[in-house]
């Protein structure tokens, strides 16, 4: 979440915040409600301390024996007033709390100044192109024909499992994924990542601190009561909520974490060929990395923790873009983002592969993750960054496309080849 003290001290730039991300919450109700609330609570702590000094003049009385007294009865007499006021005051209070935090905890993150000003994604901007894209002598496939008739998947007996948009890797396809997995986790490791594999099942506070909840809880699987877990949209979710509540000596930072699990969303507002393939499944696997800075290393460690995703793209020779997400696009817990995008030749575009952001302290304040400078220094916010080390589903969509060949076989990129263990996919008998 965002600084109250920007709500209060600067409502101008939140205000102009909301408009620049298209945000619907309600700016002045949030901000009258918290005029309301902060209102009450000094009516309230101001009546308690009265009744204190009531009840500390009223015990005098009462061990000098004077308790029933004309003085004692006035004071008693208050003490029961200022009860029934109170009882009024604290439930009006506790629904302007409740009214406030519902409203706060929809404010999405401030965007960093450098975050270009934009309506939707039609306004990202472009600050890199690597790789040239193959020119076939053939027309290429879409990898959802390719991957069917080679045996990679089949996503029809998915269905038959589970429904549409489910994944089931099959010979081929299943040595592809788990290689991709370990080539990835591999790569990160030399970087100074360390490995972790999370649980895929968190609780209610894991995905409130990460800024999943409450505003996104329409796009998460959940589990039944009385046990409400949610099935993670990322590993990002377990990664950073490893040292909620936790205060981090800065000779720790950074810390970085690579890790591997299965993700889980509802898509639910994808249509036409963005569900075609592995593009948008519900259930999908995914190499994440997520850091813990200093607030002042932030916008350079997010630089390199896009150069850390770029290298599976280098690594497997797959042709991509780096774009600058504008305000209108970005998700809600970041401050800026760069998404990574494939090219996908099968479809003739570029299709976004891996998202890099800093998420500021938002998620850390929400969170409760600070770290000390010195051993007696005040503890402060430190800021999270997350992004996809890569998503390994594209990434085989991407392969496929990218390293068909007119027989129909497709090459295994060379880097890539030992976690395999062959030199192509070939086309299935």
């Amino acid at each position: 979440m965002i600084d109250i003290a920007a709500v209060r001290e600067n409502p101008e730039l939140v205000r102009k915040m909301l408009g620049d991300r298209r945000s619907s919450v309600d700016f002045e109700r949030l901000a009258a409600v918290d005029k309301d609330r902060r209102s009450l609570q000094v009516e309230v702590d101001t009546l308690r301390s009265e009744k204190n000094k009531d009840a500390e003049s009223y015990g005098k009385l009462k061990r000098a024996g004077t308790a029933d007294s004309s003085e004692g009865q006035d004071l008693l007499a208050k003490m029961k007033a200022v009860d029934g006021k109170l009882v009024e005051l604290e439930s009006r209070l506790k629904e302007a709390v409740s009214v406030f935090d519902g409203l706060f905890m929809q404010l999405p993150n401030i965007p960093h100044p450098s975050v270009p000003i934009g309506s939707s994604e039609k306004d990202n901007v472009e600050v890199k192109r690597s790789g040239a894209p193959r020119v076939f002598d053939f027309k290429p496939a879409a990898h959802w024909d390719i991957g069917e008739t080679n045996g990679v998947f089949n996503l029809s007996r998915a269905s038959k499992l589970a429904g549409s948009r489910f994944p089931l890797y099959t010979d081929q396809g299943a040595r592809l994924v788990r290689g991709l997995i370990n080539f990835m986790l591999d790569l990160h490791g030399k970087k100074g990542y360390t490995e972790i594999w999370p649980p895929v099942l968190v609780n209610k506070e894991s995905m409130t601190a990460t800024g999943q909840l409450p505003l996104l809880e329409s796009e998460m699987f959940k589990t039944q009561e009385p046990d409400s877990y949610y099935l993670i949209p990322t590993a990002e979710v377990p990664l950073v909520n490893i040292h909620r509540n936790e205060v981090i000596d800065q000779s720790k930072l950074p810390i970085k974490y690579a890790g591997y699990s299965l993700s889980f969303r509802r898509e639910a507002g994808s249509y036409g060929k963005e569900i075609r393939g592995l593009i948008r499944q519900h259930q999908f696997d995914k190499v994440e990395l997520v850091q813990f800075v200093r607030p002042e290393d932030s916008l350079s460690a997010l630089e390199g923790l896009v150069s850390d995703a770029v290298c599976v793209l280098e690594a497997l020779g797959l042709p991509y873009r780096v774009t600058a997400l504008c305000t209108a696009d970005l998700s809600f817990a970041s401050m800026k983002t760069y998404d990574l995008e494939v090219w996908m030749p099968g479809q003739d575009a570029y299709v976004e592969i891996s998202s890099c952001s800093s998420c500021g302290d938002f998620q850390a304040r929400r969170a409760g993750i600070r770290f000390r400078r010195e051993p007696k220094a005040k503890a402060e916010f430190l800021h999270t960054l997350n992004g996809s080390g890569v998503a390994v589903g594209r990434t085989v969509a991407a392969i496929l496309e990218n390293f068909q060949e007119n027989d129909g076989s497709v090459r295994i990129p060379e880097q890539l080849q030992p976690y395999f263990g062959a030199p192509s996919i070939t086309r299935k008998q």
